[in-house]
Order: structure tokens, then C-alpha cells, then sequence
């Protein structure tokens, strides 16, 4: 398995790591607000640590405003840390809080975009596809433009794109808002499968209500990550 580290992190190699999937050590993170004279900034991230091993799924939950995205932002590298380091080993899978898709592309044609962004053959890509349709239960949406699905369809196309390449390491916020229940047990389902293979998932969430199905959970508390 190669390791990489995260654009944007100071230097820390993933050849470090030896044996988590994902290490993340005193991720500190403010934003600046008001108007000039009184501009000041408002710390969110305080040192948070994560670490993800091999088979392991973990839950990190806290309250609006408690920095749970932007954790989740500078974990994929979509946000810059003003400290700290990250590094993981292998393919990351992300699944952003609001879907990220182009309107006029059907599900079938963010499946071949995807599968090339990420350098898988066609037939990858197409039998990745299949299986996931099949399991997430919406094939008969594969020439449907995104900007005529429903919610929780979208939702669907949201998860599916970030588990086409069967990431070592998924990254998952808030992916089972508009579910219906048949779906959320479908989500549960990959879930397992991915423990099962040895895979690292991340699920972030307002609150956890089956807390059975993590073996960890986390919250983000004052800045920092405390076990719950």
C-alpha cells in the first residue's frame, strides 16, 4: 500500500506511519471574523487528533459549530490547517455534507467522471458502478440528470461516487441525511462490508443513535477530540 500525505500539511510523511490508515495529530484551525477595527478570529480546532486503523468504524459527533466539518475538510485536504499534521496510506473516499455534482450530468456520467478522475479502467468503473446501484437500490436512476433527482436519490449518488474506487480510507459527513430507513440499513450494510475487508470508514453526524455498529466514538469537544 503507498503512503501519501495531504496537500497542504506541514512535513509529515505517511512512511511514519505503521499500521493506521489515517493519522491526524494537533489540527488547530480559526477563522477570522467581523470588520475591521474590530476583526478578531474565533479558534475552532484546538490540537484534534484522530487516528484511524485498518477495519475500524469510527463515529465523531458534537454539537453545530463545534468544527466537525472542518475537521472533516482539512482530513481530505479540501481546507488548510494553521497547524498540524496529517498523513494516510492508500485512496482516500470522501462524501462531503452537501452533495457536489453537476446538474446537467446523469448518475451514469458522474460514475465514468469519477472513474477516470480517479485512473480506473472502464471495467472497474463499470462493474464498481453496477454493485453500487444494486446496493444503494437505485439503478433505475442511471440516466437521470442530477438536477431531477429527489433528495435522498442525490444522497445516494453522493455516497455512491465516494466508494467507486473502494478507498482504503472513507470519509463520510452526515451521509445518511435523507435516507429513508430500507436505505440507512443498506448504508449499514457497505458499512460492514468495509470493516469486513479491512477498510477505515469515518462517519461524522449530530448525534449517534446505534452506537453498536461503531467501534469508536469521538467527540469534538472544546477543540479537541475526547472519547464518548
Amino acid at each position: 500500500m503507498s503512503a501519501e500525505t495531504v496537500p497542504g500539511k506541514d512535513s509529515a510523511t505517511a512512511e511514519a506511519l505503521d499500521g493506521p490508515l489515517l493519522e491526524a495529530h494537533g489540527i488547530e484551525k480559526a477563522y477570522p471574523r467581523g470588520m475591521w477595527p474590530l476583526r478578531h478570529r474565533v479558534q475552532v480546532l484546538r490540537g484534534a487528533d484522530l487516528t484511524l486503523t485498518p477495519g475500524e468504524v469510527v463515529g465523531l459527533v458534537g454539537e453545530n459549530g463545534s468544527g466537525k466539518s472542518t475537521l472533516m475538510k482539512i482530513l481530505v485536504g479540501a481546507l488548510a490547517a494553521d497547524a498540524g499534521t496529517v498523513a494516510y496510506a492508500g485512496r482516500l473516499g470522501y462524501c462531503p455534507q452537501e452533495p457536489v455534482v453537476y446538474e446537467r450530468l446523469t448518475c451514469d456520467d458522474h460514475f465514468e467522471l469519477f472513474g477516470r478522475a480517479y485512473a480506473m479502467t472502464d471495467e472497474a468503473a463499470r462493474h464498481s458502478r453496477s454493485a453500487l446501484y444494486a446496493a444503494l437500490g437505485f439503478e433505475r436512476y442511471a440516466t437521470t440528470r442530477a438536477d431531477q433527482l429527489s433528495g435522498g436519490t442525490l444522497s445516494k449518488l453522493n455516497l455512491a461516487l465516494a466508494l467507486l474506487a473502494d478507498p482504503e480510507v472513507l470519509l463520510l459527513d452526515e451521509p445518511y441525511a435523507g435516507f429513508d430507513f430500507d436505505t440507512y440499513l443498506r448504508f449499514w450494510d457497505l458499512v460492514a462490508q468495509r470493516r469486513t475487508a479491512g477498510r477505515s470508514v469515518l462517519i461524522i453526524s449530530h448525534f449517534v443513535t446505534d452506537e453498536h455498529r461503531f467501534d469508536r466514538i469521538l467527540q469534538l469537544r472544546d477543540g479537541g477530540t475526547v472519547p464518548k
